[in-house]
């Protein structure tokens, strides 16, 4: 007998629908869902092989503690007791705020929504933030700060291929979501034009009809460069401009001392390329820019992301049909993660901690006093760099869920070193990942398939993971862990195991809010595939198109950002002169934890490379697959040279889903946005040379933070 579950993949935040076939003696595989709108079937090679997640060979199937310095299997009576003893005792002696709690992109919105409530609640803590400050913050201030909203996409993928122009900024969906390229390629066979800003020729910037290839940290002055052509051109939509904006005056003053001249030194892009696109841009009847990490990951990410909504708004490309900016989210829960609560500053419904208003709603939900409730913790990175520190502001103890920051934090070097000062580290997660091996206690986790819960994709379609198969005999979800925790701390009501349980009061929690999933219930999701937030009742039909008739702000209008040029926190120079840019690859996500452990992706992608321009490869006398050491100011990583022509003779590329001696975020740069508080991932100065047969053995016999920088 087979059964099939109506479901989506574990990975990316496209949500792709599938369904989960399950036979006895044969096993769980994965069927095509033609029906599901973002992938009308289609799935990448991550997708189709989803299913060898559920080997349970690889998991976690009991707790375990650490005694002596060696982790052993334990109780769950033993392995919960020893965190709360160890939380109690941090807190009696620290203050709650010596307690932290770091979360993921890729949890439920109900494990989301209750791991907020578990910190504030349960915890007392201010101290909670979660890994997706690492990947889509920038673009989450700057869409706030413009539009008085952030959802990654104000309109559904399908509108794609309906507008005329579209500018790609530092993406790549070739490769991190594959399924998604259909709606870029439809785009160019309705005599659309796709523009691609990237720093490497990428598979996506093989598909485009103009591809601009600027100096890593130069997007800030290329968007400021595009809008003074548009205003020098005559291109500018005044009409627009008058009745549905306001601030034009400052950025338009900004922008004009940024001469063409000027911007190609600033980019390396040539003046006729400048004036061919912004011409393109901004003669087309409709038009959208679409941003991904590669001008996020800075430290100026949410100017720069600013910038790119001038040249929409300038030109008329906002709040009207296939037109507007977007971000193309990231992690599978990218966008539902920062709607709930597990950020420092937030409480479900993308309210903030500080408004009195948002804290009475949520204190009444919780049958809590407002007054009890923490004010703005530290941001994810802060969060990490303050474990351990004896200070009376350090971070004593730790709960981790759903995070590998070992292999996917910046400076990961000293980030692992702050882990290990911890007095209790406790990790929740389905493998024993980088992280885990240093927890104190590990607790293994249900996943995807062996559990039900709701996902928010990018654009704001909130979706059903569904239970197809049980989870590992000994193996609890995160729901219930949450529970047992809260008891033992203390807290005997308020914390379901339930998903939909959970979901009720989330909705709750939401109504009113930006992010209001009020009139969403798990009924309608099954029979819509998805409904869009904002959704404020049940007789709504939710929102697929944002800001046809007004924007999110107080007046209604969308706000220019007076933003201008500044330099990367961290430029070449004669010690480390080369850029370094990190990223994705197709076959692996995010730090690997997953992906490693399948055998088909791993044979496909099976270890880091450094990706350099063969100019430089001549420079360095290195040829294909030779050890090369990249240095940069925190330290030194060594993988084998992947020599192409595809990228800049000033930059490699390193990918960042590995440990060891080859982990790229062993260099990256933690300066911080000052707005969105997000780190330099994407631009840091190094040095390359040829590590030699030496090299190569000392880098892989010691963990990268041992090395000398």
């Amino acid at each position: 007998m087979e059964t099939t579950t109506d479901t989506h993949c574990p990975y990316c935040s496209l949500q792709c629908g599938m369904r989960l076939a399950t036979a006895a003696g044969v096993g769980t595989t994965v069927v095509e869902r033609p029906e599901f709108p973002v992938n009308r079937g289609a799935l990448c090679g991550k997708g189709q092989s989803a299913a060898a997640l559920l080997d349970r060979t690889s998991r976690l199937t009991t707790p375990l503690v650490r005694e002596r310095g060696t982790l052993r299997a334990a109780s769950w009576d033993e392995a919960l007791d020893r965190v709360a003893r160890g939380f109690s005792g941090i807190r009696s002696e620290h203050g709650a705020d010596a307690v932290g709690v770091f979360g993921g992109g890729g949890l439920t919105n109900e494990k989301a929504y209750q791991l907020g409530k578990f910190a504030r609640v349960a915890l007392g803590t201010a101290n909670i933030d979660y890994n997706g400050r690492f990947c889509m913050s920038s673009a989450a201030a700057a869409n706030r700060i413009a539009f008085g909203l952030d959802r990654g996409l104000p309109f559904p993928l399908e509108d794609i291929p309906r507008t005329d122009c579209l500018i790609l900024v530092g993406a790549n969906p070739a490769d991190t979501m594959p399924p998604a390229l259909r709606h870029f390629r439809e785009l160019r066979e309705n005599g659309g034009t796709l523009i691609v800003v990237d720093p490497r020729r990428t598979r996506t910037a093989e598909l485009a009809d103009i591809h601009l290839q600027p100096r890593p940290g130069s997007d800030l002055a290329l968007a400021l460069g595009l809008l003074h052509l548009l205003i020098a051109d005559g291109l500018v939509d005044h009409e627009f401009v008058d009745t549905r904006t306001s601030g034009f005056a400052p950025a338009r003053a900004a922008a004009m001392a940024h001469w063409p001249e000027r911007v190609e030194r600033l980019t390396g892009i040539s003046v006729s390329r400048l004036r061919l696109v912004a011409d393109r841009f901004g003669r087309a009847a409709t038009g959208m820019v679409l941003t991904a990490r590669g001008p996020e990951q800075q430290s100026k990410g949410t100017d720069t992301v600013g910038a790119w909504i001038n040249v929409c708004l300038a030109s008329g490309k906002a709040g009207r049909p296939y037109s507007g900016y977007g971000c193309l989210t990231g992690q599978g829960n990218g966008q539902g993660g920062r709607e709930h609560g597990q950020k420092a500053d937030q409480l479900p419904g993308y309210r903030s901690i500080e408004d009195p208003s948002a804290r009475e709603h949520v204190a009444r939900i919780w049958g809590v006093d407002p007054e009890t409730l923490p004010r703005t913790g530290r941001s994810a990175y802060e969060l990490l760099d303050s474990l351990g520190d004896p200070g009376p502001d350090g971070v004593r103890g730790l709960l981790l869920m759903g995070s590998n920051p070992v292999v996917s934090a910046p400076n990961a070097a000293h980030v692992t070193n702050r882990l290990r000062s911890l007095d209790l580290l406790v990790v929740s997660d389905l493998v024993l990942s980088e992280t885990a091996q240093l927890a104190d206690v590990v607790l293994p986790s249900a996943q995807w398939a062996e559990e039900t819960g709701t996902m928010t994709n990018l654009e704001g379609r909130v979706i059903l993971r569904q239970q197809a198969v049980d989870a590992p005999e000994g193996v609890r979800g995160d729901l219930w862990l949450m529970r047992e925790l809260a008891e033992r701390l203390g807290v005997k009501r308020g914390f379901d195991d339930d998903p939909e349980t959970v979901f009720e009061e989330l909705r709750r929690a939401s109504a009113g809010g930006q992010a209001d999933y009020a009139g969403i219930s798990y009924g309608r999701i099954r029979a819509e595939d998805g409904v869009f937030w904002p959704c404020p009742a049940e007789d709504h039909p939710g929102t697929p198109r944002l800001f046809l008739d007004t924007f999110a702000t107080p007046d209604g209008r969308a706000r220019f950002a007076p933003v201008t040029h500044r330099p990367a926190a961290e430029e070449p120079d004669a010690a480390y002169p080369v850029y370094l840019t990190t990223g994705r690859v197709l076959s692996q996500y995010q730090s690997g934890a997953q992906t490693r452990r399948v055998g088909a992706l791993n044979a496909s992608a099976p270890g880091p490379f450094v990706e350099l321009h063969p100019l430089l490869a001549r420079q360095l006398a290195v040829e294909e697959g030779d050890a090369l050491a990249v240095t940069s100011r925190r330290g030194r990583a060594v993988a084998p040279a992947r020599i192409t022509d595809t990228i800049r003779p000033d930059t490699v590329f390193m990918p960042f889903h590995w440990p060891g001696a080859g982990r790229a975020n062993t260099l990256t740069n933690p300066a911080l946005d000052p707005t969105s508080k997000m780190p330099e991932f994407k631009l840091c100065a190094v040095r390359v040379e040829a590590a030699g047969a030496m090299a190569t053995a000392t880098a892989t016999a010691k963990p990268a933070e041992e090395l000398p920088a």
